[in-house]
């Protein structure tokens, strides 16, 4: 029976790894959607990419840093327990991989692609490991103390802060230090619209995403004897009240239609495994206003030129959804208790603090060593053409 434990459990896990796997092709297609025809091909070939250089990072180093555990031993070893430590680390590399192509779709249209591979080995290898070991391995008696102050724990079941809001508020120094792409603001104060290239494509890579975000959540049980259908159904009614709220709000718009799901999914990640199903719907509603609003006043008013929305997607609906496990999650709203909303709050605003810290170390460095902003001309004619040099759909064949 052990041997069939742990066999099942590291195909458990492995489905969930590949299931995440999936959802970066859904991050793919969602900037591929949105960006201009001219940026396409980046947007495709930067996912790929970035998760290649992510596992490596990971690999070697941010692994070793969040668990303290390596990879430097015989087959024999690592293949006890039918590899479930292999697996696990497959799973958990799906995560760490996240934190760049959320990063993606903020500076989407004008990074240069070198430097960001950088950016990406970077924060896979010890930003995020960092904040990943305090949540989730006990590193630095933090989340002792935050027991010892609140009365629980910081929770974080699937990584609305550790990958989520990590991810958006990663995102935000970047974008703010690139800057808005050329064009997009005009001298008078008027905002020139970039509208999505490739609807059915944009909805596509949400669809991904929303399927595979069914393994992120309910496989972070780690072991099937831990899965909860509880997961599965709070996940769901989270992703149905972020559809609805941001295609309501949104006023039909198909981008935000889209979004609306993702942004609940994000929210519920959290306390997916403690809220009341009731508490996840409301969960996601808010997440999905949440993004539409804020998505807009970041757009329009603030001149923060974030092409996917990711700042306000994963940053901020994360955050709503750290600190709403902490408030839903409790007995007296339907939940399964054993959480505080001090403890959410402090853990939350501990995962934004060293993102923010991270992303402008990260891409200040980089801008001031190596620019990290195409040249006003590559930006014109594009990614595709001044860095991949094909575009999505060539007009005739080359000339030989």
């Amino acid at each position: 029976m052990d041997s069939f434990k742990t066999g099942s459990d590291a195909l458990f896990i492995l489905m969930g790894a590949i299931m995440v796997l999936a959802m970066h092709a859904g991050f793919a297609f969602l900037e591929l959607g949105t960006v201009r025809k001219k940026n396409q091909v980046n947007a495709l070939v930067k996912i790929l990419v970035d998760f290649a250089v992510s596992t490596i990072a990971y690999f070697f180093i941010g692994y070793s840093i969040a668990y303290g555990v390596n990879f430097f031993s015989g087959a024999e070893v690592l293949a006890q327990k039918n590899g479930y430590e292999l697996v696990k680390f497959f799973f958990l590399l799906t995560f760490a991989a996240a934190i760049p192509a959320i990063v993606s779709g903020g500076i989407a249209e004008r990074a240069k692609f070198n430097p960001q591979l950088i950016a990406t080995f970077l924060l896979v290898g010890f930003i995020y490991p960092f904040f990943e070991g305090i949540t989730w391995n006990q590193h630095y008696g933090i989340q002792a103390w935050i027991k010892e102050l609140t009365g629980e724990e910081f929770h974080d079941f699937a990584g609305s802060i550790v990958v989520h809001a990590m991810g958006g508020w990663i995102a935000l120094p970047a974008i703010l230090l690139l800057g808005a792409r050329r064009g997009r603001y005009t001298k008078d104060g008027n905002v020139s619209a970039h509208p999505p290239s490739n609807i059915p494509f944009l909805a596509l890579g949400a669809w991904i995403l929303a399927v595979g975000w069914f393994g992120f959540n309910v496989m972070s049980a780690q072991t099937i004897d831990k899965i909860s259908g509880l997961v599965a159904l709070n996940s769901l009614m989270a992703m149905v009240g972020g559809t609805l709220s941001a295609w309501l709000i949104g006023k039909n718009d198909p981008g935000f239609s889209y979004n609306g799901p993702l942004a609940g999914l994000v929210a519920v990640c959290a306390g997916s495994d403690l809220m009341h199903p009731l508490g996840s719907l409301i969960v996601g509603l808010v997440a999905g206003a949440l993004f539409v609003y804020t998505f807009t006043l970041a757009q329009n008013r603030w001149k923060i030129d974030d092409v996917l929305g990711v700042w306000p997607l994963h940053g901020l609906c994360g955050l709503w959804g750290g600190i709403a496990a902490g408030i839903f999650g409790t007995t007296a709203l339907g939940g399964l208790g054993g959480i505080s909303l001090a403890g959410q709050l402090i853990g939350s605003f501990l995962g934004v603090s060293i993102a923010l810290v991270g992303g402008f170390v990260v891409y200040g460095l980089l801008k001031l060593v190596m620019g990290i902003r195409l040249s006003q001309e590559e930006e014109f004619d594009g990614a595709d053409l001044s860095i991949h040099r094909i575009s999505s759909t060539p007009d005739r064949e080359s000339n030989w």
